[in-house]
C-alpha cells in the first residue's frame, strides 16, 4: 500500500488551505461558536471553490473523486479548526441520488449547489436511537393522500434544511409481511403545514442546531415517495460504511488540532525554569498522542483504500469509527491538559473541540453499537 499522497490531492489540499486561511479563521471560528451561529460565510467560500460538489457524480455536476481524497478534505478542515459538516454532502445525500426521483433530485441538488444542507434526515426518535426497528413514526394512506405522524429528534440542521428525507412505519397492523416491509422514505418540505420544529440546547455543537420535530398530519402526495416503498430501512444504509468512515477523518483532523496547539505550547510555556515539554510527563502525553494519531490514519486510509478497491469495509468502518471516536477524545483531552487552565478557556479552541468531540461516540452508531456490528462479523470469520 502506498502511502504518499498524489500531487492532485496535495494541491487540492493546499487550495484547501487557501480557503480556509481567508474563509475560516480561529477569530471566525471563534465568533461564530460565541453567538450559535452557522458558519455560512466559510460553507459558501468552500462551496464556490467547488469542495461541496466533491464526491458528486458528473451527472448531477459534480466531481468525482476516489474516497481517499473525500478523507483527506475532511481530516483537513478539522485540523484546521473548521467544524465537520461544513463537507461532506455528497456522502449524506447519496441516497436521494440513488432512490429518488428526477424531481426529488433536482429538489435536493439545488440546496447542494447554492451551498445551503441538501436535507434533514428523520431517522432518529425519542425511543428510537440505536434500535432503529422502534421507530413510532407512521405514514398513513387517505382520500388519495399521505399523511405523516410523528416525532423526530436530534435532527441537525433542521432549522436550516428545506426539506427531510424522513422514515416512517406503515400504520397498517403489524402482519409478518409488514414486518418485513415496514418502513418507508418520504420527501417532506420543511415548510409544510403539521410540521414543528423545536431547538435543542446542546453542550456542544454550537454552530449547528440540532431539533426535535413534531409530525401532526403532515400532508404529502404519493410521489413524495422515496424510492421503493417498504425499502426505506435498506435504502438508507447504503452509505452508512462511507459516513462512518468520514466521521473518523474528520476525529482525526479534531485530535491532529489539538495536539499540534499543545505541542507548540508545550515548547513555549516556561514552569520550574525550563519548557514543560522538557518534562517526561508532558512528553508522555505528546509521544502516545503522536502513536494515537498515527494509529488513526493508518486505519482511515487502509480502510478508504478497501472501499476504492471494492472490498467489503463493515469490520473496518466499525472499528475506525469505534477507534477514532474514542482516541480522538483522548488526544484532545491530553491536549488540554497540557495547556492547562487556558485550555479550559474558550479563548483556546482545544475547549471547542473537547465539546464537540464528546458526540461523536454516540453519534453515527454509538461505541456500543460499533463493537456489536464489529464483534459479530469478526467471530463468524472463525466458525467451524
Amino acid at each position: 500500500m502506498d502511502f504518499q499522497i498524489t500531487e492532485e490531492q496535495e494541491l487540492l489540499l493546499e487550495s484547501l488551505r487557501e480557503v480556509m486561511a481567508r474563509s475560516g479563521s480561529e477569530d471566525y471560528m471563534k465568533e461564530c461558536y460565541a453567538e450559535h451561529r452557522y458558519p455560512q460565510e466559510l460553507v459558501d467560500a468552500l462551496n464556490e471553490a467547488g469542495f461541496s460538489m466533491l464526491g458528486v457524480p458528473e451527472e448531477h455536476g459534480g466531481t468525482p473523486v476516489d474516497t481517499l481524497t473525500l478523507m483527506l478534505v475532511a481530516e483537513e478542515i478539522c485540523r484546521l479548526g473548521g467544524p465537520h459538516f461544513v463537507f461532506g454532502q455528497a456522502l449524506s445525500i447519496a441516497d436521494m441520488l440513488e432512490f429518488g426521483s428526477p424531481k426529488q433530485q433536482a429538489e435536493c441538488m439545488g440546496e447542494i449547489t447554492a451551498g445551503r444542507v441538501g436535507f434533514v434526515l428523520g431517522f432518529t426518535e425519542p425511543q428510537a436511537g440505536s434500535d432503529s426497528s422502534a421507530i413510532a413514526t407512521t405514514f398513513t394512506r387517505r382520500d388519495g393522500k399521505v399523511y405523516l405522524n410523528g416525532h423526530k429528534t436530534f435532527m441537525s440542521n433542521a432549522q436550516r434544511a428545506r426539506y427531510m428525507l424522513c422514515l416512517a412505519r406503515n400504520s397498517e397492523p403489524d402482519t409478518e409481511a409488514n414486518k418485513k416491509n415496514a418502513f418507508t422514505m418520504w420527501w417532506v418540505p420543511m415548510a409544510a403545514k403539521g410540521i414543528t420544529v423545536e431547538p435543542l440546547s446542546k453542550i456542544g455543537w454550537h454552530m449547528m442546531d440540532t431539533c426535535e420535530v413534531y409530525l401532526d398530519e403532515v400532508e404529502l402526495d404519493e410521489s413524495d415517495l422515496v424510492g421503493v416503498e417498504g425499502n426505506g430501512f435498506m435504502q438508507l444504509m447504503i452509505n452508512f460504511e462511507v459516513e462512518r468512515l468520514l466521521m473518523a477523518s474528520s476525529l482525526l483532523g479534531m485530535a491532529e488540532c489539538a495536539f499540534e496547539d499543545a505541542a507548540r505550547y508545550a515548547n513555549q510555556r516556561i514552569q520550574f525554569g525550563k519548557p514543560i515539554g522538557a518534562f517526561q510527563l508532558t512528553q508522555e502525553k505528546i509521544t502516545y498522542s503522536k502513536l494515537r494519531i498515527e494509529n488513526m490514519r493508518n486505519l482511515i486510509h487502509k480502510t478508504a483504500w478497501k472501499i476504492d478497491n471494492g472490498q467489503s469495509v463493515q469490520i473496518d468502518s466499525a472499528l475506525a469509527k469505534l477507534y477514532c471516536a474514542q482516541e480522538a477524545n483522548k488526544v484532545i483531552d491530553d491536549a488540554m491538559q497540557i495547556m492547562g487552565g487556558i485550555g479550559y478557556t474558550t479563548d483556546c479552541r482545544i475547549s471547542r473541540l473537547w465539546l464537540d468531540a464528546r458526540v461523536q461516540r454516540i453519534g453515527g452508531g454509538t461505541d456500543e453499537v460499533m463493537i456489536h456490528i464489529a464483534g459479530r462479523s469478526i467471530l463468524k470469520q472463525y466458525q467451524d
